[in-house]
């Protein structure tokens, strides 16, 4: 069908008669000569139909329309040396056509083909024809972009003898996460499967087994309010091993995105990768996800304002919170309807307003809350912020975490209002040691940080009973430029602790025996030492093409509401079916 591909022709091709096959991109008809922009995936190369050479090719290309697939022969020459096209790789030359055939004829695309980036498209029409979209230049990047994260990851770890094994995508719910997916089974009636939000029982199955090394591209479902990083199904570089310490594990996985960046052609990357607890991501940076590449931490002024007069800050400290301030360099020159929109912000996530100064030249202070403050607590203020003229301090006083919470907040608002410059392009980290459990904002039970799973650290497990919050996980996420790129931990591999985790998070013994029985009886039969971890492929190729949207790298995403546009998925399902699962619409 074709000698070549329209997009890898060179100057070093010229004289060379090929065979070419793709989508007719542009026509422009100069009357005497037609001009066609034939592309593939590989590109677009200029196609050239001249009636004095091959007049019934000329005639053909007459009736041409965007997005015909075509094949075209003819000889590879040299562009004219004032026609050549700097900004296309193909640019140089161009195919005198002497034989063309129509393969297929299209209908008129809804929207441009060749219109450019393709956000300027309303996103469910994109969705709904995902077949023109894709083939879009930038698309086409993307998903080669991904194919190669996918290859190289896949090549570093079987360098690392790991095995990539499947696991089952029918498998039985379990309170692990979030809302499953239910799949009714026709052949045991009023039974349901469920699809895996992770395949993280199994895996460590496969490490009681022996495997010793397991990993795989796992699809994974979960039924939850979706958003720019989030869909009902995605895809994660799911892994587990046996006989290593967290911080083996993790110098392994630091191998395995240097590997990844490196096949897509991101350089080199810098490890060992730093690493920040928990308590101290949420000191520093008020997140448990960081953004290294800006500054803007968080600054500890309880002490400085022990004794103020001011009574917003001194009643927290007597309450026994803390205050805390952010330095935003260059704030002062936000407007008045910015600071409103700050405030407003800060109370979105549980402040009852927002403090702040303005710092002026000489390091003079104005705003609000100037008068509260004596002459020396504003000289300390200046002096423990290390704050310039220009500067923009914004203040929460409030108990640790909701401090840190409205100030992380606040962080990332100010870095998007301001732009400040980042200090790099890639910011990896680790952020180590999460509280094991949590209250749950909704219930006020307790429940678990990451999964029941996780290995409590040894120096806090001896808390499990009195005080469950300040148990630690031996856990890591690893965090890429703010964005939380998976979590892992090393697992309880025995039966006995895994229990007694259960049963803190309130689980009665029948229903862990009903919910995770089969496991716990696998971890009694010899469980070696183990961890690893769920890394969001999507996600990582999301930040590795610039894009903001997993949707923009993902070939047949969902939308917002989860539905697809371009097959009508959900949708009714014939009455004869549901009678067949003994299923019957409410």
């Amino acid at each position: 069908m074709r000698s070549a591909l329209p997009g890898e022709l060179r100057a070093a091709n010229v004289g060379r008669e090929v065979r070419l096959t793709g989508w007719v991109a542009r026509r422009r008809d100069h009357g005497n000569l037609i001009f066609v922009d034939l592309r593939d995936r590989s590109g677009v190369v200029q196609l050239v139909f001249d009636p004095g050479v091959a007049p019934e090719a000329h005639h053909f290309a007459q009736a041409l329309r965007p997005e015909y697939v075509v094949r075209a022969t003819g000889a590879v020459v040299a562009r004219a040396a004032e026609t050549v096209n700097p900004g296309l790789p193909t640019g140089e030359i161009e195919v005198r056509v002497s034989r063309a055939e129509l393969l297929a004829a299209a209908r008129t695309p809804p929207f441009e083909i060749e219109s450019g980036e393709g956000h300027e498209v309303d996103e469910t029409l994109r969705l709904k024809y995902r077949y023109l979209d894709i083939r879009r230049a930038p698309m086409v990047a993307r998903l080669e972009l991904r194919h190669r994260a996918a290859t190289a990851a896949r090549d570093y770890l079987n360098a690392c003898r790991f095995l990539e094994i499947e696991t089952p995508m029918l498998t039985r719910s379990s309170p692990e996460g979030a809302r499953d997916f239910l799949v009714p089974s026709r052949l045991q009636p009023h039974s349901f499967y469920a699809l895996p939000q992770s395949p993280q029982m199994f895996k460590q199955i496969l490490m009681v087994g022996g495997v010793d090394r397991y990993y795989q591209l796992a699809r994974c479902f979960r039924d939850e309010d979706l958003r720019a990083d989030r869909q009902p199904e995605h895809t994660q570089i799911d892994i587990e091993m046996s006989f290593m310490s967290a911080a083996e594990i993790r110098g392994l996985l630091e191998g395995l995105m240097a590997a990844i960046f490196e096949g897509v052609g991101e350089g080199p990357l810098e490890t060992p990768l730093p690493t920040l607890t928990y308590d101290e991501a949420m000191l520093r940076y008020g997140s448990d996800k960081p953004d290294l590449r800006y500054g803007f931490e968080i600054v500890e002024l309880s002490g400085l304002f022990a004794e103020s007069g001011f009574q917003v800050f001194r009643g927290a400290l007597e309450a026994g919170g803390v205050v805390r301030a952010i330095r935003a360099p260059g704030g002062a020159r936000l407007s008045r309807a910015q600071i409103d929109g700050l405030t407003e912000h800060a109370k979105a996530h549980g402040a009852k307003g927002m403090a702040y100064v303005y710092v002026e030249e000489g390091r003079a202070l104005r705003g609000p809350i100037v008068k509260f403050l004596s002459a020396a607590d504003q000289v300390a203020l200046v002096a423990r912020t290390s704050a310039e003229p220009g500067d923009l301090l914004v203040f929460a006083a409030d108990q640790a975490l909701a401090a840190a919470g409205v100030l992380g907040a606040l962080r990332g608002a100010l870095v998007g209002l301001l732009a400040p410059e980042p200090s790099r392009r890639w910011s990896l980290l680790w952020v180590v040691e999460f509280p094991l459990f949590e209250i749950d904002a909704e219930s006020g039970a307790l429940t678990y940080g990451h999964n029941p799973f996780s290995l409590p650290t040894d120096d806090t497990l001896a808390y499990l009973e009195a005080e469950p919050l300040r148990v630690r996980g031996a856990q890591y996420d690893l965090v890429l430029n703010g964005v939380e790129l998976g979590s892992g931990s090393l697992r309880i591999p025995d039966a006995g602790l895994q229990r007694a985790i259960l049963r803190t998070l309130g689980m009665s013994e029948a229903r862990i025996d009903e919910s995770f029985g089969w496991f716990l009886e696998a971890l009694e039969y010899g469980a070696p030492p183990h961890g690893g971890i769920g890394l969001g492929f999507d996600r990582i190729v999301m930040l590795l093409a610039g894009e903001s949207s997993i949707r923009e790298v993902i070939a047949f995403p969902k939308t917002a509401s989860g539905s697809d546009p371009m097959t009508g998925a959900p949708a009714p399902v014939d009455a004869r079916q549901l009678h067949d699962l003994r299923v019957r619409p409410i």
